[in-house]
């Protein structure tokens, strides 16, 4: 959130999910403007409050023996089109998938939660190099559209994100795209989703053919 400290509106939700859990195997890889050390540095210090340690995925020489033994990973923002890239070059999307399958936690945000989604269709981002294919880690059966926002800029003669998301549903029939605003998450706990956050913009559901649904804070159907 614009203003507040990185990572901080969560920082109690955060503490709550990791309660449980000693380290974090984090995947830097949507970092370009900044390196992977630094990256993971800033992670580091923005969970200090919840005293788990933070180990780079990048600084790991057998990457997927590290994924299948991890308590929990996390995947970070930045630029979703190199992230994927990234991760399908080092091999470690079947690994990451199955292991959070298999009950090992994960935290996204920004690109890491378009990871989690089945393709990364629905990101903001500027395609600065080619993925093998937009398929993710499939976790999840559901789109997420981060950022969303609702506001358009006067004068400015761009699609709003709404038209966007519309145009992908009308080549895309069979998804459902989650439009999740600053300072909201989404939470998934024994198959249940819990819509959890502060006061922001409207989250809403959309799908083909309907007009969007606006979801509450708390259980939600999705």
């Amino acid at each position: 959130m614009k203003g507040e400290s990185y990572l901080g509106w969560p920082q109690p939700y955060l503490d709550s999910f990791l309660k449980s859990i000693d380290e974090i195997l984090f995947v830097p890889f949507a970092g370009v403007t900044m390196s992977y050390d630094e990256y993971t540095s800033s992670v580091t210090k923005a969970l200090l409050p919840t005293n788990t340690k933070v180990v780079g995925i990048h600084n790991v020489e057998d990457k997927n023996a590290a994924i299948r033994n991890a308590q929990c990973i996390a995947v970070g923002g930045g630029n979703t089109f190199h992230l994927l890239a990234s991760m399908q070059e080092a091999g470690i999307l079947g690994s990451i998938s199955d292991a959070v399958k298999s009950g090992a936690s994960f935290i996204g945000w920004s690109a890491g939660s378009n990871v989690a989604c089945p393709t990364i269709k629905t990101t903001n981002d500027m395609p600065i190099v080619q993925p093998d294919s937009f398929t993710a880690l499939n976790l999840i059966d559901f789109q997420i559209n981060a950022h969303y926002t609702i506001k358009t800029i006067e004068g400015h003669g761009g699609e709003s994100r709404d038209l966007r998301i519309k145009e992908l549903l009308v080549v895309n029939e069979g998804m459902k795209v989650v439009g999740l605003p600053e300072g909201k998450l989404l939470e998934l706990d024994d198959n249940r989703w819990y819509l959890k956050g502060i006061e922001s913009e409207p989250t809403l559901l959309f799908s083909a053919n309907n007009e969007p649904i606006e979801l509450k804070e708390g259980l939600v159907e999705i």
